[in-house]
């Protein structure tokens, strides 16, 4: 049998080298994780406080007037009509639509418990994909929906609190199909537009959606005490604004699929300032299911190994 050249062995190794790591998309992608991670915490502390469509809309509102006044300055072209549409889809789906569902299930469940619910978003992604990309249901990501269900059977059988709700585990599922809708029109949306006038076009359609709860959000913002308000702030400027614009930088320069995967890290920041900054930890029960749910995701990305 003929032995392969050497000059042939050196091409086949170039070809299955990885490339270099882009420390900026690498970096971009650590601070949206810790801003996401602690969006979990500022929605929990003031959710006695603020309601969820007002606490939506106020953060939504906010952000909008960040990355508007930051569009203002850099002038990105402004995307095309079919670019547009998914865009709006985007933000209905994402900055309102996730935003108010994950409000809502921080009220039933502790802050760790719902991002470890809401990070099975991944598994949908591709199960998505599977059906309307016809990019099939390989064995890894079967095996991975399997674990991640008993993972969710376990939180749902007895991985909460005494002071949690049963719906929140419902409310934290639905988040994560807003939030898997969302990553998949982004995508699509990114091919043909700015990630800037993506992102301040898609939290602005957020912020109009969630416009019936103004009269609300006028009567509690005016009636909350300052770090209420405070914490309000903090999410439109750095969960939503900053943290959205570099996730469409990342998205933007990686597939849809490794990125959401990325995000499997922000439960475990969330757990960890849970405990240090609002007393509250999951129970036993919670952390083996959350536990599977990220095993499951994490499964799913898996490849089958080359053979030379």
């Amino acid at each position: 049998m003929q032995q392969p050249s050497s000059a042939a062995l050196r091409q086949a190794q170039a070809t299955t080298r990885p490339g270099p790591i882009d420390w900026r998309v690498l970096a971009a992608m650590v601070v949206v994780l810790v801003l996401w991670a602690s969006a979990f915490i500022a929605i929990r502390a003031v959710g006695e406080t603020i309601s969820p469509g007002p606490l939506a809309l106020g953060r939504q509102a906010v952000g909008a007037v960040v990355l508007v006044a930051i569009a203002v300055w850099r002038r990105p072209p402004l995307p095309g009509p079919r670019a547009l549409v998914l865009i709006a889809v985007y933000g209905a789906l994402w900055f309102a639509g996730y935003t108010l569902v994950l409000n809502m299930a921080e009220r039933h469940l502790d802050a760790g418990t719902v991002a470890m619910l809401v990070n099975i978003a991944p598994l949908m992604v591709a199960l998505a994909a599977g059906v309307l990309l016809k990019e099939g249901f390989p064995r890894p990501l079967m095996v991975g929906i399997a674990i991640a269900f008993a993972g969710v059977v376990i939180i749902a059988t007895g991985g909460i609190g005494a002071e949690s709700e049963p719906i929140g585990i419902v409310l934290g599922i639905l988040a994560a199909i807003l939030y898997a809708s969302g990553v998949l029109v982004q995508k699509v949306a990114l091919r043909s537009s700015d990630a800037l006038s993506a992102t301040w076009i898609g939290c602005v359609v957020g912020a109009l959606v969630l416009l019936p709860f103004l009269p609300q959000t006028v009567v509690e913002l005016s009636d909350a005490p300052a770090p209420a308000v405070l914490a309000v702030i903090y999410l439109g400027v750095g969960p939503s604004a900053v943290a959205f614009l570099l996730w469409a930088y990342v998205l933007k320069r990686s597939s849809a699929g490794a990125t959401a995967s990325a995000t499997l890290a922000v439960p475990a920041i969330v757990v960890l300032l849970s405990w240090l900054l609002l007393g509250e930890l999951p129970t036993l029960l919670g952390l083996v299911g959350g536990a599977l749910c990220l095993a499951g995701v994490a499964w799913s990305r898996r490849r089958p190994r080359t053979t030379a």
